[in-house]
C-alpha cells in the first residue's frame, strides 16, 4: 500500500464556501483521490487545516504554522511515499504583509524539512486557486484585500521556479479550478471534482 498525504488549507480540508460547513468525503477533492486510488492499492490521508499558512504566526487561531506540523504529521503517517502540498492562499492576508516572493521563501522552508527528512518521498507542489476579485468586500473576508489578489496570482509562477530547483512535481490548481462565487476564496464542488482529477493524472 501507497500513501499519499495531502497537506494544506481549507481548500484541502474541504471548506464549503456556501454554508462554512465541510463537504462530505465525496465531494471533496482529497476524498475523490482517497475513493478513485484506493483500488490501485493507494492510500490518500487528508490533512487539509482551515487557516493554515507556511510560517506564518496566526494570532487569531492556534496552530496554524504549517512548518511547525509538516514533519511531525508525515510521521505520524509514516512511511509517506507522496506528498501534495498546496498552501500560500492564507500567507496572502493583510496582517502578514508578504509578496509572492516571500510566500515562496515559505514555501521553499517546507520543502527544505521534507528533503531533510527523508528524500525518497516524492512531492507534487500545488499553487492555490486565486482568490476572487471580491473577497476583500465586508461580506465575503475582510481579512484579504486588493492586492491580496494580486498576490495570489503570481504564487503559480514563483512556485513553479521553486519546484524545478528541489526537483518536485508541479500543477497550478488555477488552471482547474476557482474560486466560488459564494465566498470568493473557495472553490465549490465542481472545483473540487476538477482539482481531483488533476491531481490523480499527476500522482496514480
Amino acid at each position: 500500500m501507497k500513501t499519499v498525504l495531502c497537506f494544506g488549507d481549507s481548500n484541502t480540508y474541504g471548506y464549503r464556501p456556501d454554508n462554512g460547513e465541510r463537504y462530505p468525503s465525496d465531494i471533496r477533492w482529497t476524498g475523490i483521490l482517497k475513493n478513485e486510488l484506493r483500488e490501485k492499492n493507494i492510500d490518500v490521508i487528508e490533512e487539509g487545516l482551515v487557516g493554515r499558512t507556511t510560517v506564518f504566526e496566526d494570532n487569531i487561531r492556534v496552530g496554524r504554522k504549517g512548518s511547525d506540523f509538516l514533519i511531525p504529521i508525515i510521521e505520524s503517517h509514516a512511511p509517506v511515499d507522496t506528498l501534495v502540498l498546496m498552501l500560500g492562499t492564507n500567507d496572502c492576508k493583510v496582517r502578514y504583509k508578504a509578496s509572492a516572493q516571500v510566500i515562496g521563501l515559505g514555501i521553499e522552508n517546507l520543502l527544505s524539512q521534507v528533503k531533510n527528512y527523508d528524500k525518497r518521498i516524492e512531492i507534487l507542489l500545488m499553487s492555490p486557486i486565486y482568490l476572487g476579485e471580491h473577497v476583500w468586500e465586508e461580506k465575503f473576508d475582510p481579512e484579504f484585500d486588493e492586492e491580496s489578489i494580486q498576490t495570489s496570482k503570481k504564487l503559480a509562477d514563483v512556485y513553479k521556479k521553486i519546484a524545478d530547483k528541489y526537483g518536485c512535481r508541479f500543477l497550478a490548481a488555477s488552471e482547474v479550478a476557482a474560486p466560488s462565487e459564494a465566498d470568493q476564496e473557495h472553490m465549490d464542488s465542481f472545483g473540487h471534482r476538477a482539482l481531483a482529477d488533476a491531481v490523480r493524472k499527476q500522482i496514480a
